[in-house]
């Protein structure tokens, strides 16, 4: 039976490409799908539309995490997957935001936050990407996303209300609070683990130079 360590892999032997049609990518490429369809449906008048909404965004919110355990458990991971599964996270997220600021049910000042912190997040993975590094996925950040799609889910669906200092709010509302404070946590965090990243890719460069230097 032929191994990759005996052959080197089917595909680097023949020159193939590796195979970017995984199911985790499958099913991200859905989740990706799903977001327009979301966005038209919560904007339109139709009967239920706020239920139907909320179950296109739930289902692509819900399966966040399935592309990333199919990868894994299958030995499938992708440089694509790497790049389009985060991005898929970013879009639902704005577009989320962006409905529901559409349709009156949050202010444009949490979708100019929440914009400028993904916009400023991808910039820095384009800078880190410039210096040979990747931005690693922390737990902080997970649960920024976990709270903001849950809030959001919830304000999709204008239920459940609850009372907030004698006044009836949605549920959601809290919850994106949360989600906005995890944010700009995670903003700051990621911060830090650029600026370490980047001075160690950079201390490294100067260690291979300087042992280049002295052969």
């Amino acid at each position: 039976m032929e191994t990759p360590e005996r052959e080197g892999g089917r595909g680097e032997m023949h020159g193939h490409p590796p195979n970017v049609w995984t199911v985790a990518n499958v099913v991200t490429v859905v989740r990706l799908l799903l977001i327009p369809f979301f966005f038209s449906v919560l904007l339109s008048d139709r009967p239920h539309a706020d239920t139907l909404a909320f179950a296109l965004f739930a289902a692509a919110a819900s399966t966040d995490w399935l592309d990333g355990m199919i990868a894994r458990r299958t030995g499938t991971v992708t440089p694509l997957g790497k790049v389009i599964d985060p991005l898929v996270d970013r879009l639902l997220l704005a577009s989320g935001v962006i409905g529901l600021y559409l349709i009156g049910r949050v202010s444009v000042w949490l979708v100019a936050v929440l914009v400028a912190r993904d916009t400023y997040l991808l910039w820095g993975a384009y800078r880190l990407e410039r210096h040979g590094e990747r931005m690693p996925v922390t737990y902080l950040g997970k649960a920024t996303t976990a709270v903001l799609l849950a809030g959001f889910s919830l304000l999709i669906l204008a239920w459940p209300e609850i009372e907030i200092f004698g006044a009836q709010r949605l549920l959601g509302e809290p919850v994106v609070y949360v989600g906005v404070a995890l944010s700009l946590s995670s903003a700051l965090h990621y911060t830090v683990l650029a600026r370490r990243l980047v001075a160690k890719a950079s201390r490294d460069r100067t260690g291979t130079t300087s042992k280049g230097g002295t052969a």
